[in-house]
């Protein structure tokens, strides 16, 4: 490849660097909708509806063709995925105490526009419900394709997009060397990650066997798990070189949608491209980005994918443990992890959907691991002095995880103690998670 091209593409994620004192927290939170008491899935009618309702917030709506797919207001988006699970893309923030606030007035402004509609939601991370073909699929272009295609290299990836949900948390970095950390802690940590904050061990309205099986379900999809190169001293180059070797999924052009031949990102840049005579461009390289998959990924921020979708007693947690960690305590994490071995993490992060805490990780449980990084991140959130109008820091949003470790247990198993009592997901309906519950 030319080496000035392939400059340019690198320069991408160069352009992301931020400086210190100008580093945000992005938070992107996907919830199911359901319609009725038999909890099933919404239909695009519901879901206009829904949309037309949140106009007279200042919500604009976002197109595609003919079809409303998102809506948009300022930095902020709510979209949906394949099978209508609603997401929140919230606008990068200075401090969690925003974080919070943003996703509690979300949730007011979702109970407002669903009056009327019969719509409510459930806190988890994998929809008990329904199989794949009762879900409703969305009309966007982008998911025909996927479902066509993300099958051939991962068996589970369509209850991937259909019935699945998680948090993403997006970090900037101020420089490649603090990038390579980030992005290597944050990897590392994964298994952590799948056992503090597991919240999907329903399959069919009964137990899946797993505490996380949203997590399962991704180390079985195309385009996911952890990257090799997360192990090794990553650069951006090596960054760039190991993603321009993923199969392009689909090109846009003229709002028109170009399935795959088969090339990768690498072919496209060098004009190999079968369908299209034009060769890539950065916006193609965006596109290429976005479908990659893997349980932390580079675009010009650092997106960490492994947190399942949560009720309010711990979604500002997640985003709170990781933002303590990566931006104030990274360097005594990062020294701890360094010396663990790519055997023993992937291994980890295999067994810990079904293990949770109880997994080894390089000669202690998780469940000992989160004590110590804990303790990190909650001096990293001290010292940001990052307060609220009370004088409270961000480590007040820490009271999940230091539970989860109090009682040893992480929503998921108290789930499966309340299913145990009855057999039957009817507790659900006595939980306040129909958009009236903040938690705040």
């Amino acid at each position: 490849m030319n080496e000035k091209i392939k400059s340019q593409f690198i320069e991408y994620f160069t352009s992301g660097i931020k400086e210190d004192s100008k580093v945000k927290i992005g938070v992107e939170h996907e919830r199911f909708l359901f319609t009725g008491k038999d909890k099933k899935r919404i239909d695009y009618k519901v879901l206009k509806r829904l949309f037309e309702n949140l106009k007279s917030n200042n919500w604009s709506p976002i197109y595609e063709g003919e079809n409303v797919v998102g809506m948009k207001r300022g930095n902020q988006q709510i979209t949906t995925e394949p099978g209508f699970q609603c997401e929140l893309s919230g606008e990068p923030l200075d401090n969690i105490h925003q974080v919070c606030s943003e996703n509690y007035k979300f949730f007011e402004e979702m109970k407002k526009a669903s009056s009327g509609l019969n719509i409510s939601t459930i806190s988890i991370a994998f929809d008990p419900y329904n199989d794949l073909t009762e879900i409703p699929k969305s009309p966007k272009a982008r998911y025909k394709i996927m479902t066509k295609e993300m099958p051939k290299e991962g068996k589970l990836s369509l209850d991937m997009m259909y019935r699945t949900c998680g948090i993403q948390v997006n970090f900037d970095y101020t420089s490649e060397k603090n990038f390579e950390k980030i992005f290597r802690l944050g990897n590392y940590l994964t298994p952590l990650s799948i056992g503090l904050y597991a919240n999907s061990p329903f399959r069919d309205k009964k137990l899946a066997g797993f505490y996380s099986y949203r997590n399962k379900i991704w180390q079985n999809t195309s385009r996911g798990g952890i990257m090799p190169i997360a192990f090794e001293n990553v650069t951006f180059e090596k960054y760039f070189d190991y993603v321009a070797k993923y199969p392009v999924l689909f090109i846009i052009r003229d709002k028109k949608y170009i399935s795959p031949t088969g090339q990768n990102f690498q072919d496209f840049i060098e004009g190999k491209f079968e369908n299209l005579s034009e060769k890539a461009n950065l916006n193609d390289f965006a596109t290429h980005l976005s479908t990659i998959f893997t349980e932390v990924r580079l675009k010009k921020i650092i997106e960490l994918r492994s947190l399942d979708t949560c009720d309010w007693e711990c979604f500002c947690d997640g985003p709170a443990f990781f933002t303590g960690l990566l931006y104030s305590s990274l360097d005594e994490a990062f020294n701890i992890i360094k010396k663990w071995k790519k055997e023993s993490v992937m291994n980890a992060y295999l067994i810990a959907p079904e293990k949770g805490l109880d997994t080894e990780l390089e000669g202690k449980t998780l469940y000992e691991w989160s004590k110590i990084f804990l303790r990190l991140s909650k001096k990293g959130l001290v010292k940001r002095k990052k307060e609220n109008k009370r004088g409270q820091d961000e480590s007040i949003y820490l009271k999940h995880t230091e539970n989860v470790i109090k009682n040893k247990k992480n929503r998921a198993q108290l789930l499966i103690d309340k299913y145990n009592k009855k057999n039957n997901l009817d507790f659900f309906n006595n939980e306040k998670e129909n958009f009236s519950h903040s938690g705040l």
